[in-house]
């Protein structure tokens, strides 16, 4: 007599039954669960379709409330899928660092003490600012070693023989379009650029700052980048503690992106710079109100980056406008105005806006001193 196995394998029920019981029950859904939901909730839209509607509480399936290291690029700074600006003044140090942080996510590593996801992955490092001497000299040693960048670090320069610019109704359309084509070709979906100036004209204008913010979002949210946008400061005021208003076209930019962050100089301790985040939508502040995470650049070798240095408060390190330095540049600005030079020259040497130059230089001839 034939006896007949018991032994039934053990049933697991389809991942599309799990997911809505898990939704009935409104429990928490894992990953997996969660990335089937977005895939089911991106078929069943369509391209043509303006708005994308559903029910509050299923939002927050599509999305995980919580933060974790696994999310951060650069600590608290940078979270993946985010539009990140960083923004400093010329000749700080914003190119230096964006090299280092790519080089970093393209390895899996951290950037000093700072949390970041340990899973390595292709990086776009779109310079607009050196030419090719110019970024070899960087990263040479003086014995003439070269850096090893990770393979997963690409660097992209602007094509001068390219002709496909005609095709298109404006540069800024062009560069956009060729952006998202090398996004699309090389699978990289952490993208750093620099700098913003190079994709607009102007980033003063207020029809300029929504167009290029606008179409860096539309590119992000298509493609799930991770998006860190360099830029510079006007003239600002040291003696003031950075903030968003240093940013150059400040309010559209802004109002754009997710996070922001500044390199600032220290006027106590000469070769000092310190980090400062000044906005912050996908989690906890970096740091406390007032604090910032300080830094040098250093050349060891072929390596030219930064080295962090702790944290601490960024009031110290402003410059400290006492009667006697005001009286001094002053002097300054009379004796340059005196050698005729122009007010903007002269805002230039002694690094003081043009508007305040011009006041000083008016109230003296209104009394005759």
């Amino acid at each position: 007599m034939t006896q007949i196995s018991t032994d039934c394998p053990p049933f697991e029920r389809p991942p599309e039954i799990e997911l809505i019981r898990s939704m009935a029950r409104g429990t928490k859904l894992t990953a997996r669960q969660r990335k089937l939901l977005q895939k089911q909730e991106a078929s069943a839209i369509t391209a043509d379709e303006a708005f994308i509607i559903k029910k509050a509480d299923d939002w927050l399936y599509l999305s995980p409330c919580e933060t974790v290291a696994g999310d951060m690029l650069f600590g608290g700074l940078w979270f993946k899928g985010e539009l990140c600006i960083l923004f400093a003044d010329t000749n700080v140090g914003k190119s230096i660092l964006a090299v280092q942080l790519g080089d970093a996510i393209s390895r899996g590593a951290a950037v000093g003490d700072l949390p970041v996801q340990q899973q390595p992955e292709a990086v776009l490092y779109f310079d607009f600012e050196l030419s090719a001497a110019q970024f070899a000299k960087r990263y040479t040693g003086p014995n003439g070693e070269l850096y090893r960048f990770s393979p997963n670090f690409y660097r992209v320069i602007i094509n001068p023989n390219a002709g496909n610019e005609r095709k298109f109704a404006s540069y800024h359309d062009y560069l956009i379009n060729s952006l998202e084509n090398i996004i699309v070709s090389t699978g990289s979906r952490t993208v750093i650029i620099d700098n913003i100036t190079a994709l607009r004209s102007s980033t003063e204008s207020t029809a300029a700052a929504v167009q290029l913010m606008s179409s860096l979002n539309t590119i992000k949210n298509r493609w799930g980048l991770s998006l860190l946008v360099l830029a510079h400061t006007p003239k600002r005021n040291p003696a003031r503690p950075i903030s968003r208003n240093d940013l150059q076209g400040s309010k559209m930019l802004m109002n754009f992106a997710d996070s922001a962050f500044a390199i600032g100089e220290s006027h106590a301790t000469p070769g000092l710079r310190y980090l400062k985040q000044v906005k912050q939508r996908s989690g906890e502040p970096a740091f406390n109100a007032g604090m910032v995470q300080f830094c040098r650049i250093v050349k060891q070798g072929s390596s030219l980056h930064f080295v962090f240095e702790g944290q601490g408060s960024e009031a110290p390190h402003l410059l400290v406008h006492t009667n006697q330095q005001r009286w001094m540049l002053e002097q300054q600005i009379l004796s340059l105005h005196a050698q005729g030079q122009s007010v903007r020259q002269i805002a230039n040497e002694v690094n003081c806006g043009a508007s305040n130059v011009f006041r000083v230089i008016k109230r003296v001839e209104k009394v005759g001193v």
